[in-house]
Formats: structure tokens, C-alpha cells, sequence
């Protein structure tokens, strides 16, 4: 597995989710839905079964991590002897296609930045088709699936990955997104991520204001019903155990779990707490 469970961290969009590393990768993510097959499994192995990285060049001396305020906007800070950087991960969705979104944000002094993308579908078993798009973006086919990369500063493609390395200045931030459409429909417009966080976090407080409060343990509980709604399909309303697949039960066990599902005892549980309530 590329990293400890405990090291990562959940972001998604009601629809699906990803977990991202302290180490600035995203490991695991499946698309369109909970349930689909992975396009990143290095969780599950290393880097060559899917994942992207974005993450300063130099050694990075700390690393501290949290959601903004009332959402699962993902902030991380990551320190190096140059100066530091945050990047912060969300998701949001539009009809037909699931999006993830990174934004590289300067803090502090001039830092080099690194970022690795490689692309595996049906949990890294499939290399797809990559080709440049005439407003440059990449896009990536296999199959009926498609992804395509939208950023803020140019990507090289070689040796079975896309890269690219930038720098960063004090109060300027760089985006990034890399979004899931059907490959047999038209491409999706490109994405303004400025406005989209804006707009997913706004949603987010707006559903965790019918929170009225759990005394001493108010923070504590909230964060878990804003996991549990993360968890939760937009549709259907059902609850997945959680965003990972395939983890022994214990290290070194042969009993493996698919949580990606939502489990009938589970499903049976109607959840309601000081005016907020979901299935």
C-alpha cells in the first residue's frame, strides 16, 4: 500500500470521493460513482497503478492538514526550506461528469512544485488513450470512460504519465481539475475553479447550518455527519461504509473488505440529529 490509512484524508462530491495523502497524492478514486472501477489504485499498491501527486520538489519539512470551516474542502500545508505552500483538494459534479479540483495556493518565499499524473483505469489494469484537446487540455479515453485535465500551467506527457513543474509566489494560486465525462458524449466545457469552491463551499454550510449543536462535542459530531453526507449518494440517498476497497482486515490477512457499498443493515438506519436528516 503507498501510505499508512490513518495518512489520508477523504474529499467528494455526494457522488464519489477520493482520499488524498499527506504527501500530496491523490491515491484512490473511483469514477463516475462509489462503486465504479478505480482510476488511481496506488492505494492499493504504488504509483504505477494510478494516482496524482502534486507536491513541492524539495524535501518538505512539515505537513499539517484541515477542512475549511463546515465542508470537505481539503487545505494542506506543506513547509520546505524555500518557503511554503497550500494545496487544497475538493470535488464537485455537473450533469454527466464528476470533477476533482486542485489549488495550488504560495504562502510563503518562491517553492518548486512537481506534479505526476497517471491515469489507470478499472483499478490500474487499463492504460488509456491520451491526446491534447485544441484549448490544450489532455484528455484521457479507454473505453466508454474519459478524463480530462485542466490546468493552469503546462503538462509534458512521457513514459506513460503527464508532468509538469512550476513555481509559486506569495499569494498566488494556480488550478488545477481533472474531470470524468462518457467518452461517446461531447466534451464538457472547461471549469472555473475559483468560482466552483465558492460555490461547494457555500453548499456545504449551507447544509451544516440545520446542525444546531451537540454541546462540548458539537465540532466533533458535525465533522462526522459531514463525512457521513460525503458518503452519501445524491440520488439514492444510500450510505457507503466507507471510500475504500480491497484493505486486509488485518496487515497481513488474507480477509479483504469492499466497503464502496451500501450495506443492507446499514441502509435500514435512518439517521436524524437536532434537525439534520438523511438516509
Amino acid at each position: 500500500m503507498a501510505g499508512r490509512i490513518e495518512d489520508y484524508a477523504v474529499i467528494g462530491n455526494c457522488e464519489t470521493a477520493a482520499l488524498v495523502g499527506r504527501n500530496g497524492s491523490i491515491d484512490w478514486l473511483c469514477l463516475p460513482r462509489f462503486d465504479s472501477g478505480s482510476c488511481f489504485t496506488a492505494l492499493l499498491g504504488d504509483e504505477s497503478d494510478g494516482r496524482w501527486i502534486i507536491s513541492p520538489a524539495a524535501e518538505v519539512t512539515r505537513v499539517t492538514r484541515r477542512y475549511r470551516d463546515s465542508s470537505l474542502i481539503l487545505e494542506t500545508t506543506m513547509e520546505t526550506a524555500d518557503g511554503a505552500v497550500m494545496i487544497t483538494d475538493f470535488m464537485s459534479r455537473r450533469e454527466g461528469a464528476s470533477d476533482v479540483h486542485r489549488c495550488v495556493t504560495g504562502l510563503r518565499g518562491r517553492v518548486t512544485m512537481h506534479s505526476e499524473l497517471r491515469v489507470r483505469l478499472d483499478y490500474g489494469s487499463i492504460l488509456p488513450w491520451v491526446s491534447r484537446l485544441e484549448d490544450d487540455r489532455i484528455k484521457y479515453v479507454a473505453g466508454p470512460d474519459r478524463l480530462i485535465l485542466q490546468s493552469a500551467v503546462p503538462f509534458e506527457n512521457k513514459n506513460m504519465c503527464s508532468t509538469a513543474e512550476f513555481v509559486t509566489e506569495p499569494g498566488k494560486t494556480l488550478h488545477f481539475s481533472l474531470g470524468w465525462s462518457n467518452s461517446f458524449r461531447s466534451v464538457p466545457q472547461p471549469l472555473n475553479t475559483a468560482a466552483l469552491i465558492e460555490e461547494v463551499e457555500t453548499g456545504w454550510s449551507k447544509w451544516a447550518s440545520r446542525f444546531n449543536g451537540a454541546g462540548e462535542w458539537s465540532d466533533v459530531v458535525l465533522r462526522s455527519l459531514i463525512t457521513l453526507k460525503g458518503l452519501t449518494h445524491f440520488e439514492t440517498g444510500g450510505i457507503v461504509a466507507a471510500a475504500t476497497t480491497s484493505l486486509p482486515e488485518a496487515l497481513g490477512g488474507g480477509r479483504n473488505w469492499d466497503y464502496r457499498y451500501c450495506w443492507l443493515r446499514d441502509a435500514t438506519n435512518f439517521i436524524c440529529l437536532d434537525g439534520i436528516k438523511f438516509h
